[in-house]
């Protein structure tokens, strides 16, 4: 079968970086090609080179064995490429059908008018010849984030995309989207379309690609068949080193309660409890582990105990003092770091630099700042040491934080609370679009906070992080915790009837 997509020693140069170093990639036609490689390995900059984002300093690009310069995505789009981005480019006041034609609709009336039957009956005859679930009418903002990256992978298609990029597609979605957005693929490539999609995650790449190309430090580091590989051998390529799989930790000895919640109850706008009745205690020395499918009320329990709402009812205490109306400068000044569910909306100013970001919640007072004069030589020496310890790429503490990749901008905010020298870490998600390497990094640097006496509330989606770093773990479901159970003995299949609010045989009510 020949090549839908031929990269020749593509090299991309950014002031003081080598983004791709003379790349060279080959994607079979009506194949699932996975990009794989850590954070900042270069991953999305070569696709935006081949999307016409940025232009190649040096190398070629065919298509379907044909040259092509691309001066813009114009280009790549006329010559059959679709790209579907991290974060999504859709107008959310428009529907789905207006979304996918938009900027190529169809015309009536000598080209004068939008014709929306027509764009509502080309969404309809896509979704049904590829199996999507997808009402034309619908709003973008009143859709699931699944149906909404299946509106894109719409647009890419009704321009006539051959070859799909999607980057990162599995960062935002739940499991159950993940299996939706595979089962996609398939219908794609069952169609002859070729997908090409960016990743992180080893397990992923494994599952559901034909082959693996891995980038390292913006280098080509081998291409492999998917069946032919091991997760040990694609994460040394990435990584470029045995990664620790198995999380390691000692027997835990807790001390005296850090954090307590005591009938917490969160009610939204519309007077429905998120959170319902709430108790829980978190001790110096130890993991507590939230599980559950995410939208059963971890943000707003988060969000209640780490002062960025009152709760409705209920008291919230750290370290025997009662915090349930205090700020979240009040909490952070007694001793709580918090590593936030979404990292552009609670985690950072994407405007800022890394110096400036370095220092929220910190700004005010020593040793950033002497009334109310800021040590700008002090807080960039604090990027700067973050951006080292925590291996943030590129290693620029001047850039603005929206220049970084999600993972980078992840591990920028972990090293942020971590350096607080907290003694409670509420962490949500650490670990969400960050590589191998660095998972392994966070983990241990949790269960580092663990050992030195600090504790540690784990809220996560990943029932393998859960399990694995937890000392205890409670489910929630609905806004309430309908169990706590040992991470140890727990089995994957009981965490999930837990999760979906059913009991399974031998737990109690």
């Amino acid at each position: 079968m020949s090549d839908a997509i031929t990269l020749t020693d593509v090299t991309k140069r950014f002031p003081g970086v080598v983004a791709n170093d003379a790349v060279s990639l080959s994607v079979e036609s009506g194949s699932v090609h996975a990009l794989l490689g850590e954070n900042g390995a270069g991953k999305t900059t070569l696709m935006n080179v081949l999307y016409g984002l940025y232009d190649a300093d040096e190398g070629t690009i065919e298509i379907d064995g044909a040259a092509r310069e691309f001066d813009s995505p114009r280009d790549a789009i006329d010559a059959g490429i679709g790209m579907i981005h991290q974060h999504f480019m859709l107008v959310d006041t428009m529907t789905v059908a207006e979304n996918v034609v938009l900027g190529d609709e169809p015309t009536t009336w000598f080209g004068l008018r939008t014709d929306a039957e027509a764009a509502r009956e080309a969404v309809r005859d896509l979704s049904e010849r590829y199996g999507f679930d997808v009402n034309p009418d619908a709003r973008v903002e009143d859709i699931s984030v699944g149906e909404k990256q299946r509106v894109e992978i719409l647009k890419a298609l009704y321009r006539g995309a051959d070859t799909l990029v999607l980057d990162e597609p599995t960062a935002v979605l739940t499991p159950q989207e993940v299996e939706d957005l595979f089962a996609v693929f398939e219908e794609l490539t069952a169609e002859g379309k070729t997908v090409l999609f960016i990743t992180h995650k080893l397990g992923e790449a494994m599952a559901v690609a034909d082959d693996i190309t891995v980038l390292r430090d913006g280098v080509n580091v081998g291409t492999v068949d998917a069946t032919d590989t091991t997760r040990e051998d694609l994460a040394e390529r990435m990584v470029g080193r045995d990664v620790l799989f198995e999380v390691e930790k000692s027997e835990a000895t807790p001390g005296a309660v850090s954090l307590a919640a005591d009938g917490v109850t969160v009610t939204d706008a519309d007077g429905v409890a998120r959170v319902n009745d709430v108790d829980f205690e978190l001790r110096e020395g130890e993991i507590l582990g939230i599980a559950g499918v995410d939208g059963n009320g971890q943000a707003e329990l988060v969000e209640a105990i780490t002062g960025l709402r009152e709760p409705d009812a209920g008291t919230v205490t750290l370290h025997d003092e009662d915090v349930t109306t205090a700020s979240r400068r009040d909490h952070i000044d007694a001793g709580l770091a918090y590593i936030p569910e979404d990292r552009h909306a609670r985690g950072l100013v994407m405007d800022f630099d890394l110096v400036e970001n370095g220092i929220l919640g910190a700004q005010h007072g020593p040793p950033y700042a002497s009334r109310g004069v800021l040590d700008w030589r002090t807080a960039r020496d604090h990027a700067e040491d973050i951006v080292d310890t925590y291996d943030v790429r590129p290693a620029d503490a001047d850039a603005d934080a929206a220049s970084f990749s999600g993972g980078n901008q992840q591990k920028f905010i972990v090293g942020r609370e971590l350096e607080r020298d907290p003694s409670v870490v509420v962490a949500t998600h650490p670990t969400r679009g960050v590589d191998v390497g660095a998972t392994e990094f966070i983990h241990d640097e949790l269960l580092d906070r663990r050992a030195s006496g600090d504790a540690v509330l784990l809220v996560s989606s990943k029932l393998d992080e859960v399990r694995s770093l937890s000392d205890r773990l409670a489910v929630m479901y609905e806004g309430e915790f309908v169990a706590v159970v040992e991470p140890e003995t727990v089995t994957e299949e009981e965490l999930g009837l837990l999760m979906a609010g059913e009991y399974p045989e031998g737990f109690d009510e």
